[in-house]
């Protein structure tokens, strides 16, 4: 399945299906910045807000970055990924640069498939391979709440309705 977005108004395509609400989420593995594998068990038991992103180094990835990683400070058992086609290294620089607690930063460099599966696989254009612009927002049970694929990569997401979504 495919599903099309722009990039700066020219269409892209998105191959995958997003999850919706009241869908089950997928494993995955992914690498985090300790370059461990991550998978959807080492979050459980909490609620989820994955902040999916083509890259960390472009000015609307690193504000959605950060206005999560802030939002997330004030709420309790909930895990923040934030999740891009990035290197490892990259996220960690780029956190420390920022002085960025909250969260975890994971990679698709081993695991591609997980855009796939999530929805969110760049399927043509100048960012075929990367990641969309998407969020999801999970509870406990891993059943999601509230998804988003956001129709403009250049845009940011709708922060004020995933983040409600964590308060039903």
């Amino acid at each position: 399945m495919t599903q099309q977005i722009t990039l700066k108004g020219n269409p892209v395509q998105v191959g995958g299906k997003l999850p919706a609400a009241g869908d089950q989420l997928a494993d995955f593995s992914l690498t985090g910045s300790n370059l461990r594998d991550a998978s959807l068990e080492s979050f459980s038991g909490k609620r989820k807000i994955f902040n999916i992103f083509p890259s960390m180094d472009t000015p609307t990835c690193a504000l959605s970055v950060k206005r999560f990683n802030a939002e997330v400070d004030a709420l309790d058992n909930v895990a923040l990924l934030q999740i891009s086609a990035d290197l490892p290294f990259a996220h960690a620089r780029f956190c420390s640069a920022e002085g960025l607690e909250n969260g975890t930063t994971l990679s698709m460099m081993r695991d591609k498939r997980f855009a796939e599966d999530y929805g969110v696989l760049v399927a043509d254009g100048p960012m075929a391979g990367l990641c969309a612009r998407a969020v999801i927002v999970a509870d406990e049970n891993d059943t999601v709440l509230h998804s988003e694929l956001v129709a403009e990569i250049a845009e940011e997401p709708n922060y004020d309705d995933a983040l409600a979504a964590l308060k039903v």
